[in-house]
């Protein structure tokens, strides 16, 4: 077989993925390259080994041409992105490379909430009724022109990061200010560019009803479903933080059968062909709405929780796929899995973890990964974008395993206190 040549991984400077990447691509034989927005801290993660390229993440052109110009000198097979930001790079930078890809368009698409609604709906694909407002026409105008409960979100930013739930005009306006300051201070973290994405908030119908996610891989744009996530926690806001993925689905299978129907109706719509696929939908009262394609795996260390054939990971899967290597292994595992994204329980200064060798030994329970470093001012949503870390589990049964993962997390204690006032 000829040799499937190199990878070349996107990542974000805070990204949890890169191991699990790098890690998977090791196991198929493939050599990877790392691009980042700040090589120089991946290289104190992984050493001078790893093959580094520095890329200009806030202008995406820019950085597929970039990747365009250092691929003259190496055999990049694929491009692998891990976040929204990066798989709009990695289309751009595949198309230059004449690389099975999403088109450039579709991936920015998925990139930007209301781009995303609108041609959605104009394909009759089920999302929830939005409307978009000008940020700097300030929010009592458009207080007054929605329906009650709404749910207010930026246009680029991930992790419901700034997704606020408003039941009534003075929640509106006080969510409004809200994402505004927010969204000052994701400038001043480098987020990529969106033309108009921090200058317009989408407002859409708050939909009751569980949420439940869907991985998986498009190959020539067809869908193949890999998994089916329940989030057993309500999710009704104010705040959407999101803490339990138990799989396989407890939904009935018609439900299932429908999910997988909308999912590949939405990426269509899009115009997403290749790679990976993250979905979310609310199972609402008149029957499944979208409410989020992405063309990315699972977000943080997510993936951990799904298994195939034999021990095969998400990443492997998808690697394998971006440089053309076979593919096999698709069938998940027969057992069930789940994790839980550990939620930040106040603003603070982390000062310790205690219970994780208690909440490893529970039943089920496989691991116990504390992301977030000691003395890390902690916030959390919606103003934060991360978790404190992640506990994942296995069992006989989905019910085994939500109860595996929520006894582990009363295990856990976390010593968070508040930071020293500035003096002066």
């Amino acid at each position: 077989m000829a040799e499937p040549g190199e990878l070349l991984l996107l990542v974000p400077t805070r990204s949890y993925r890169v191991d699990d990447f790098v890690a998977a691509a090791r196991r198929l034989g493939v050599p990877v390259v790392i691009g980042s927005d700040r090589c120089h801290r991946i290289e104190e993660t992984f050493g001078e080994a790893q093959h580094l390229l520095s890329l200009d993440y806030r202008r995406p052109a820019r950085a597929a041409d970039q990747i365009a110009r250092a691929a003259r000198g190496r055999h990049i097979r694929g491009v692998v992105p891990t976040d929204d930001a990066t798989a709009v790079i990695a289309a751009a930078a595949a198309e230059r490379l004449g690389l099975p890809r999403n088109p450039p368009e579709a991936a920015r698409k998925t990139a930007n909430k209301l781009a995303q609604r609108e041609a959605l709906s104009a394909a009759g694909v089920a999302v929830p009724a939005f409307r978009a407002f000008p940020l700097d026409g300030g929010p009592d105008a458009p207080s007054r022109q929605v329906e009650y409960p709404c749910v207010l979100k930026p246009l680029a930013l991930s992790a419901s990061r700034g997704v606020i739930r408003a039941d009534g005009p003075g929640p509106f306006r006080d969510a409004w200010h809200r994402i505004e300051r927010i969204l000052r201070d994701a400038r001043a973290e480098r987020k990529p560019k969106d033309d108009g994405a921090d200058r317009t908030l989408l407002v859409e119908s708050f939909v009751p009803g569980p949420e439940v996610a869907l991985e998986g891989l498009l190959r020539g744009g067809h869908l193949e479903v890999l998994a089916i996530f329940d989030k057993p926690d309500p999710l009704d806001g104010p705040y959407f933080e999101e803490t339990l993925y138990v799989t396989p689905s407890r939904h009935p299978e018609q439900v299932q059968q429908a999910l997988c129907a909308l999912a590949a109706s939405a990426a269509a719509a899009l115009g997403l062909r290749e790679g990976p696929v993250h979905a979310e939908f609310r199972l609402g009262p008149r029957g499944p709405v979208v409410l989020e394609v992405a063309a990315r795996t699972i977000g943080g260390l997510c993936a951990r929780a799904l298994r195939f054939g034999v021990g095969v990971s998400l990443e492997e899967i998808v690697v394998a796929h971006a440089v053309g290597m076979p593919a096999s292994h698709l069938s998940r595992e027969r057992t069930s899995s789940g994790v839980m994204m550990l939620p930040i329980p106040r603003a603070g200064i982390l000062h310790g973890v205690s219970g994780v060798e208690a909440a490893r030994a529970v039943a089920g329970v496989e691991d116990v990964v504390i992301t977030a470093r000691e003395g890390r001012d902690l916030v959390p949503l919606p103003e934060g974008d991360a978790y404190l870390g992640f506990v994942f589990a296995r069992a006989a049964t989905p019910a085994a395993v939500e109860q595996a993962l929520r006894e582990a997390h009363r295990k856990l204690s976390f010593d968070v206190r508040p930071a020293l006032p500035v003096a002066g």
